[in-house]
């Protein structure tokens, strides 16, 4: 009996992966940049990283700030590879479908820059000058779309790996408290800051607390309204046109 009950939960695990389009181009470029990193020789690997790879050094004293965002298409770690695979398979299709492929992609970019930037301005003022762990790759996209998950399918029944049944928001939970563990034991305070400012905002963006496109819709409006004035009928003192 225990049996099929594994067997549904690995079927039903199967059963819900279907990836994206916005999901597999970010698999495909993660996975094309990385390999083509981890099977070149040591002096091409740090070439590439000079010049994709947001560092201390490199952005704030070197001034390559498009490294801010290129960090997103590098993974240096061959597991951490496998496990972004996992995630862009299994959770983050669900929040393309809710959002767009447009706004998802947004999304991404947003996780990307704001990790990178945080994270290189506290190894800066550190003093760190090698790269900061946990910032190359998708490992900022990664932890905040978990957390927007778990805020947009905090009840949603999850089974981790196919073994391991929870919600939307004990993932999520899970997730942090994963990410708070790594970064106390190894006190990885750059990493932790990036990731940290990561999964604030796409709690902001999930919640809908903090939403550009509203903001640029509302100062439209208030753009609009100054283009209007109100004009009275003289003849009909009820009567008042826009």
């Amino acid at each position: 009996m225990a049996g099929d009950r594994g067997k549904g939960r690995i079927r039903q695990f199967f059963a819900g992966a279907r990836i994206t389009r916005g999901a597999l181009y970010l698999l495909f470029m993660e996975v094309g940049f990385s390999l083509v990193y981890l099977m070149s020789e040591l002096k091409v690997r740090a070439d590439i990283v000079s010049w994709l790879v947001a560092t201390p050094d490199t952005v704030w004293r070197e001034g390559k700030v498009w490294t801010l965002v290129t960090s997103g298409v590098l993974e240096i770690d061959f597991v951490s590879l496998i496990f972004h695979g996992f995630i862009l398979w299994m959770f983050v299709p669900v929040l393309e479908k809710w959002w767009g492929t447009k706004r998802f992609l947004f999304f991404v970019l947003w996780m990307t820059l704001i990790a990178t930037t945080v994270g290189t301005l506290v190894g800066y003022w550190l003093g760190q000058h090698g790269p900061v762990s946990g910032l190359a790759g998708l490992d900022p996209f990664i932890f905040g779309s978990v957390v927007a998950y778990g805020i947009l399918y905090g009840s949603q029944p999850v089974s981790f790996f196919g073994v391991l049944p929870m919600s939307g928001r004990q993932l999520m939970y899970g997730f942090i408290a994963f990410a708070s563990l790594l970064v106390l034991l190894g006190q990885k305070w750059s990493t932790g800051a990036g990731w940290g400012s990561a999964m604030f905002l796409a709690w902001l963006l999930a919640s809908g607390k903090w939403s550009p496109k509203l903001w640029m819709l509302k100062r439209k409006q208030k753009k609009l309204r100054k283009h209007l004035r109100v004009v009275k009928d003289d003849d009909d003192p009820k009567k008042w046109l826009n």
